[in-house]
């Protein structure tokens, strides 16, 4: 009998609050952490609105020395990591740390040391580059640290897959669980990738929003008629999973219950999105949780803001669930948080079930007529029922990601 896995550890660093209540809070009213990035390069890029973190002091974590070792991404992943371990009330140094493992997507790892070592080297004409070029730069360099820094043995695993990153990271961490192979995991991602050159890479592919002349904070519009592109960001998300009988039999408190996770690849297209592609991991997911479409109370959708996306996306929920299910966008507040994306989104369907109530999709002023679902347009609900939730998480490379839990 395959073991039941639940959620009792939640840390976030996000544009809109660097921990859970703080962060669903912001969300709830509809605040936008959308704003004009304070960096040395803002004059040189088109794109100057980011989802960024402007409130993160890595001095207030870590000793000098060490933040030196680890770059922003990394930061941000052991930050959440120590918030979630916390929040679950597990103490690692009781713990068998063989049974427990991390699992952390990121779509581009440690890109501001990349690009701080080609300056270096191309613009520069440095001799030599930093040390621990290569040990901040890779992709795996966020989990690892996580792992160090905690002291975690089991299985440690970093999954690359673009926007999916994290929810594809969250789901595998659920499977270590079910098949016996861990009995608590660390899962999420991290992302921190607004640097010079990732920027204008991104302005190169032409996704990427307009400023709104009114209110630059709001120029992030999924589903509605005058969206314009997506706004990037940076942040973390990271949940402790538990088997659901120890944490029980310890006390924990349990946000929810993983009960469906559906993953998919479109095989169609590098960017343009595949409504079936999407459809088949959002079908899978509701198979392996054993439930129907009506039985959804909330979509956290991926709802990126891109005209064809959030059309694509809307077809594919249509298509599976009907129009029923409420959905909502929190990327308009957060903007994109690319392989982070899928795990601070699951983190706010934790809190939706927590708190009872829904996230809106803010800025959403001019509905798309072939966007006709319903998004909670610009206010959130409370005092609602949230009992079971679903979390889109879908990426270029055709691959998606899909995470279904419930209350227990």
């Amino acid at each position: 009998m395959q073991r039941r896995v639940v959620v009792t550890g939640l840390g976030v660093i996000s544009p809109v609050g660097n921990d859970a209540e703080t962060f669903f809070s912001s969300l709830m009213a509809g605040r936008s952490g959308i704003r004009r990035m304070q960096v040395e390069f803002i004059d040189k890029v088109d794109a100057q609105l980011a989802g960024w973190v402007e409130d993160f002091d890595p001095l207030a974590h870590f000793v000098k020395n060490k933040a030196a070792t680890m770059d922003r991404v990394t930061q941000f992943a052991v930050v959440a990591s120590q918030q979630a371990i916390r929040d679950a009330g597990i103490d690692l140094e009781t713990e068998d740390r063989e049974r427990i493992g991390v699992h952390l997507g990121t779509g581009m790892g440690g890109a501001a040391s990349i690009e701080e070592g080609y300056v270096r080297l191309y613009r520069d004409q440095a001799s030599r580059l930093k040390p621990f070029t290569v040990l901040m730069a890779m992709n795996n360099a966020a989990g690892s640290q996580v792992a160090l820094e905690l002291g975690i043995t089991g299985p440690g695993l970093t999954y690359c897959t673009a926007c999916a990153s994290s929810a594809v990271a969250i789901g595998e961490a659920v499977r270590q669980i079910r098949h016996g192979y861990t009995d608590v995991m660390l899962a999420g991602g991290s992302e921190a990738l607004l640097t010079f050159g990732t920027i204008k890479a991104w302005e190169a592919l032409r996704t990427l929003a307009d400023e709104d002349k009114n209110d630059p904070s709001a120029s992030c519009k999924p589903f509605s008629a005058n969206r314009s592109g997506l706004v990037l960001g940076e942040g973390a998300g990271m949940v402790v999973l538990e088997d659901m009988d120890r944490a029980v039999a310890r006390g924990a408190h349990i946000y929810a219950e993983i009960i469906g996770y559906g993953s998919s690849s479109d095989s169609t297209h590098i960017t343009q999105p595949s409504v079936d592609g999407q459809a088949r991991a959002i079908t899978r997911a509701l198979t392996e949780a054993g439930i129907t479409p009506d039985q959804l109370d909330y979509i956290n959708a991926h709802g990126t803001g891109t005209k064809l996306n959030d059309v694509t996306e809307s077809a594919a929920i249509r298509q599976v669930c009907g129009t029923g299910v409420p959905v909502s966008s929190t990327k308009s507040m957060t903007g994109h948080l690319m392989g982070a994306s899928g795990a601070v989104e699951f983190v706010a369907c934790m809190m939706a079930i927590e708190q009872q109530s829904l996230p809106p999709t803010a800025h959403l002023a001019v509905p798309d007529p072939e966007c006709d679902l319903d998004y909670i347009p610009n206010f959130g609900r409370r005092d609602v029922r949230v009992h079971t939730v679903m979390s889109n998480s879908f990426a270029f490379g055709g691959t998606s990601g899909v995470l279904i839990a419930r209350k227990v």
